[in-house]
């Protein structure tokens, strides 16, 4: 992951196992921040309409890859930063990215790519300021096969039948991947978590604003 750019701005993310839980933790963390004073944007994944494209041409077809659809999330979040998150970060505001790389790691491992590989498709991503995981739902089902719940369901949807590998295989993979120690603190993101990361954030901007700028070295006489 790439080293933070310096901005003023706050990058939350949040990653878990199913689109619809973290399309939920996402608008629980925004809600939280509200109550705190702070208002966010919110970065969602297929931003570019890529995947809905790629869903479309390959209706008919079987042979669409992990590596590919990898592939095409990294270009996602590449329009997601450009269009959607940098400009936040550099205004000074907070901004929610759900999904992000943790995401695509633990998910493109748990389809059998290589998770360094992974990681470094996606290193142009910059580290987050805090990180939430979601509270995960129906733990013991396999994804629902469908393209528009959120990116997990969307490879499912098209690997299923020619991976060789089960949605539930895969799903509990990729929960024992995202549940790793990894990184900087992960809020889990139950009620009180996302109270607690909205709290988090809050205190880090304080302390941001009470910091006072270095003042320059003087030149030699």
């Amino acid at each position: 992951m790439a080293d933070q750019d310096p901005h003023p701005g706050r990058l939350i993310v949040i990653d878990g196992s199913r689109g619809k839980d973290t399309a939920a933790a996402a608008d629980d963390v925004v809600a939280a921040l509200k109550r705190e004073g702070i208002d966010c944007a919110i970065s969602r994944w297929d931003a570019s309409g890529l995947f809905g494209e790629l869903a479309a041409a390959a209706r008919d077809e079987r042979n669409i890859s992990t590596r590919t659809l990898a592939l095409v999330y990294a270009a996602d979040l590449a329009f997601r930063l450009r269009w959607e998150i940098k400009p936040v970060l550099e205004a000074g505001g907070v901004v929610v990215a759900a999904p992000y790389v943790e995401t695509a790691a633990a998910l493109g491992a748990a389809w059998g790519l290589d998770e360094d590989w992974l990681r470094q498709l996606l290193r142009f991503a910059p580290r987050p300021d805090h990180r939430g995981r979601t509270q995960e739902r129906k733990i013991d089902k396999p994804w629902k096969p469908r393209p528009d719940r959120g990116y997990a369901e969307y490879c499912a949807a098209l690997l299923e039948r020619s991976s060789g590998r089960t949605s539930r295989r895969a799903r509990r993979d990729m929960m024992a991947l995202l549940d790793r120690p990894h990184g900087r603190k992960v809020f889990r993101l139950t009620e009180k978590g996302a109270a607690s990361l909205a709290a988090a954030v809050t205190d880090s901007r304080k302390a941001a604003s009470r910091r006072s700028p270095s003042r320059p070295r003087n030149g030699r006489k």
